[in-house]
């Protein structure tokens, strides 16, 4: 683009909010107006201390307005939505009918039906949705990805899935800990997963469910060109013993064929990257995201097999299995 494009944020207090304020600086663009119930933002002087900030949507919502009429048309060019994932579907709704695209963080939604929803509203505007779907740009994960689709392969790729990302006990107190507000463990911090799954092995074939709870999830996953176990928690004692030791609470490990996939590199930027790509005309929009929402759709409401099948090995750890599941 040519001219720098303004932006409103919704969700300015949440984790990932910095990351889309940075990308939007980043990028030679303004944020004009942002919107929390939280007022812990403090964060906005770093980028954008011009910005207009509210606590109440109802008060956003009319600023919005406001500069719409003023300037006969909307001088909102971009809506950037980092709330929780329950609110995804309705401010992206009110962004598009702002006369605004939009961009937001994942989970897209939480139900696929909600993009057929989407869909019809970016024909009656004329505005699209653009998503954050950040490994799809991780240059590691785009060679792979391109490997495995000029291989021409015997049988399909043997992989191992493991993320556990050690949260405190505020998570199952938080919006993130209601099933119904996040999607449960696997949606929260596992759909950017499945996302790359699919973008790398191709389409998905089964999907099976073999434990659940609050703090973790495990299954396994078929697509045309791999078998996938996976093991998603955020309970630290899940952290292999080793790594504990070297004072790390978090674990990824993405194995394929035994070999490990490494990856652990180039997240600095991913966002400021996706912006560039969704700037240029180049962004992911609703149907990239079906097949993903509709797999963590499936596992939330699957009812988890148990220890039988390819379970993923990283189960016959975890304690008081057969209460749990």
């Amino acid at each position: 683009m040519d001219k720098s494009v303004n932006f409103a944020l919704i969700g300015a207090a949440g984790y990932i909010a910095p990351r889309h304020m940075k990308a939007i600086k980043d990028t030679g663009n303004n944020l004009v107006a942002a919107v929390d119930k939280n007022d812990s933002v403090g964060i906005i002087d770093s980028h954008f201390p011009d910005a207009a900030f509210f606590t109440e949507f109802e008060r956003f919502d009319r600023f919005i307005d406001k500069l719409k009429r003023k300037n006969n048309g909307s001088q909102i060019d971009l809506v950037s939505i980092c709330s929780p994932n329950y609110l995804h579907d309705a401010h992206m709704r009110f962004g598009l009918r702002a006369g605004a695209d939009v961009i937001c963080e994942k989970p897209l939604v939480l139900n696929p039906w909600n993009i057929d929803g989407l869909q019809e509203i970016e024909k009656d505007t004329g505005q699209k949705v653009n998503t954050i779907l950040q490994l799809r740009v991780h240059p590691s994960i785009i060679a792979l990805r391109e490997k495995i689709r000029s291989s021409k392969l015997d049988k399909k790729c043997e992989v191992d899935l493991t993320y556990i990302t050690s949260r405190g006990k505020w998570y199952l107190h938080s919006w993130k800990g209601d099933e119904s507000k996040s999607g449960g463990i696997a949606t929260n911090i596992g759909v950017h997963f499945y996302d790359m799954l699919y973008f790398i092995f191709g389409e998905l074939q089964g999907n099976v469910v073999h434990y659940k709870s609050a703090t973790k999830s495990a299954g396994y996953l078929e697509y045309e060109n791999a078998r996938v176990r996976w093991f998603l928690s955020i309970d630290y004692n899940d952290v292999p013993d080793d790594v504990k030791a070297t004072g790390q609470r978090t674990y990824r490990s993405i194995t394929c064929d035994g070999e490990e996939i490494e990856f652990s590199g180039g997240f600095t930027d991913l966002h400021t990257i996706s912006y560039q790509e969704i700037l240029a005309g180049r962004g992911f929009g609703l149907e990239e995201n079906r097949v993903a929402i509709k797999t963590v759709a499936d596992i939330r409401n699957q009812t988890p097999l148990g220890l039988v099948g390819e379970y993923h090995p990283f189960l016959n750890s975890v304690n008081r299995f057969d209460k749990e599941a």
